[in-house]
Formats: structure tokens, sequence, C-alpha cells
């Protein structure tokens, strides 16, 4: 099957002279995948190569695929795979596009990579103004469903990782796959390589900790206790900021329509993958709180900014930014909850619309959340 971003990059790359385009997102979501379905009907000329299997590459390996892309004629296509592999890419790329603009034969390109550190700051500091990102998540319900027929039960379990489905008869194998091929990989060479950590053992300590606390307010001191580390509530900042660059975790502020308050505010925890609080914990009374954490990582997906709010007692799930609306969401997994959330926080912003997303319409939600909002709003 197709994941939509094939679709998006068949309407982006109908321009003649698009900006460089880069597919960005999480380890095992398709992204190689979807990129080879849409060449296959690409009309144009195109060159494909990817950097995962060069051992050592730099200006001349990159300036050696750009040539051959232009000897397929003006307009043509240089996709590179994997481009984070190579050392100094975003200069590398920043020069040849830059030059490029001199000469009458120009190339489109495209770019993919996996959620490695190297590749987001070489995007920020080198190419800003130059690129568009598209954003390929974690496989959602819907999407699992349709390739595996996947009940909501098992997809709150086990889901997010496509290939992971291959060994569902066979949980050990499961669990070892996700904790080896998805998330060891990611730790290790898409952060740990990039980033300073003093002790690996403790950061990944410290996501397994997290995961257990899905869609839930936890303090960073508590956190800092629970690692028996005698460091500062800043190294857990740290660590949650490192994640949220993996593509692993979402951690959410507090909303406050004043700015100190929100950045000081203990995050709320969304795993972007809900199979992740499965991999490290067994407690069934908190799967509701999962099924809540999968509505707030498609949320993220199309918010401006996306929050939760409390009162003393009172809750409300998302508060969301969204077209310049004030959004209050109620997520209801089945059992009945009291609407004073959501009523308190109306009086406070008078403004804000509410939303309501339950079991009853989390399938329309989750297959198109940018219709569902348009519909009831």
């Amino acid at each position: 099957m197709e994941r939509l971003f094939v679709n998006t990059l068949s309407e982006r790359f109908k321009d003649s002279a698009p900006l460089i385009h880069v597919v960005l997102g999480p380890r095992q979501v398709g992204k190689t995948t979807g990129i080879l379905q849409f060449l296959e009907t690409y009309r144009g000329e195109h060159h494909y190569i990817s950097a995962d299997a060069v051992l050592t590459a730099g200006h001349d390996w990159v300036l050696q695929q750009w040539q051959t892309a232009l000897l397929k004629g003006h307009h043509a296509l240089l996709v590179i795979d994997e481009i984070q592999k190579i050392s100094n890419w975003a200069e590398i790329i920043k020069k040849l596009w830059d030059d490029q603009k001199l000469k009458q034969t120009q190339i489109k390109l495209l770019l993919s990579g996996s959620s490695s550190l190297s590749l987001q700051r070489g995007m920020t500091e080198s190419l800003a103004g130059r690129l568009e990102v598209i954003y390929v998540p974690h496989w959602d319900y819907h999407e699992s469903n349709q390739l595996r027929a996947l009940s909501l039960e098992d997809y709150l379990r086990y889901g997010g990782y496509p290939k992971s489905y291959d060994f569902l008869e066979d949980k050990d194998r499961w669990h070892q796959y996700v904790k080896s091929s998805v998330i060891d990989r990611v730790i290790d060479k898409d952060i740990l390589q990039y980033a300073q950590v003093k002790n690996p053992a403790l950061f990944r300590q410290a996501f397994e900790l997290i995961c257990c606390y899905p869609s839930q307010e936890i303090s960073y001191r508590k956190l800092l206790g629970q690692l028996q580390d005698k460091g500062n509530t800043d190294l857990i900042k740290h660590y949650l900021a490192l994640f949220e660059d993996g593509f692993l975790i979402k951690a959410l502020q507090k909303y406050h329509n004043q700015e100190f308050k929100v950045k000081s505010s203990s995050p709320k925890i969304i795993p972007l993958a809900p199979c992740f609080y499965h991999l490290f914990s067994a407690k069934e009374e908190k799967m509701t709180f999962v099924f809540e954490s999968t509505v707030g990582a498609k949320l993220s997906q199309i918010a401006s900014k996306l929050y939760y709010w409390r009162d003393d007692t009172h809750e409300v799930d998302f508060v969301m930014l969204w077209r310049n609306k004030l959004i209050a969401i109620e997520v209801k997994s089945g059992k009945s909850r009291k609407r004073s959330g959501l009523e308190k926080f109306l009086t406070l912003f008078s403004e804000a619309i509410p939303i309501i997303i339950s079991r009853d319409n989390y399938e329309i939600f989750i297959q198109d959340p940018v219709g569902f909002f348009e519909k009831i709003i």
C-alpha cells in the first residue's frame, strides 16, 4: 500500500523548479519504499542513489551523483536516500544548489533520511529558506488496519512499525525486533552518535521509564528521582529534547496565555508509537492513556502548537492551536469522564472550541484529522 506522502511527492514535483524537498521521519516507517513507489510513476528523468551502503562519502561522491543527474537533462530529478550518512552533507548540497542558479541546466532535488540529529541540524543551519520538509510519521491505526487488519486493541499494544506486524504470532520475536532493530538503532545511530550524553546507560533507562507514562503529566524531579541520578532537572529536559529529535516522543507543555508559564510547566509525555508502552510495561490499567496518546500523536502532526491544560483537579487532554483557532480536546476511551475540565477551560478561554474524540469517532478522526476538524468547526 502507498502512504500519503507518496501522493504529496507526486504533486510537489509537478512544479518546474521546486525547492529542495526532504523526506524526514522515524526509522522503519516506509520512507524508502514510498520514494521508490513515487519514482515508478514519475514521468521525468531521474537518478536514485542511496548513501546507506557507502563507507566513506563526501563532496566528490555527491558531485558525481549530481553530474549523473545533470547528464539526464534539464530538470532531471536527483534522489539521494539516507543523506545523513554523508559527512558535511548540508554544506555540499548548499554549494551545488546555489551554484546551479547561474547555469542553464538545473536539476530537481529530493533528499531523505531517518531521525538523525545531523540531518535536522543541517537543514536548519545551512539550508534555511531552500527546502521543504515532508514528514513521514509512524503508522497510525487506519494504515495498520488496512495493511494487516489489526484490531484497535492490537494496534494499541503493537502498533507503529509495519515490519514488526510480521512477528505478531511470536511476541518474543516482536519484542526483540522493535527493541534491537528500531529503538536501539535510533538511540545509538541517530542520537548518541551526534549528541553529548555523559551516561548512555542512564539515557536508555530514561527512555524506558518515560514510555511507562503515556499521555501523563510528570514532573522533571519525579523522573530524575526514579532514575536515581544526582543530576538536576536540566538533565531530564536535555534527554526529552533528544528523544523528540529522534522522533520517539513528544513532550507537551501546559497551556497558558503567558509564554513563560508554558515553558516552566511539567511535561505531558506522548510516545509517538503506541507500542512503546507495551514494550516496557504490561500494566493494563494504563491502556486508556495509550489510546489517548495515539490521539495526541496524530494531533501533533497537524497542530501549529499542541499543549495540555490542568488547573487543580480540572484537566483538558489537549489544547491545540490550528488555523488561528484555539481548540480544547477531551479524549474518551470508553469509560465515562466528567466534562468539568472542558467547562472550566471554556470559562477561562471563551474563544476556545470544545471537541470530544472517543472510540466512537476515532476511526473517522484518525483517517482524516484535517477533514474531521473542518466538518465539526
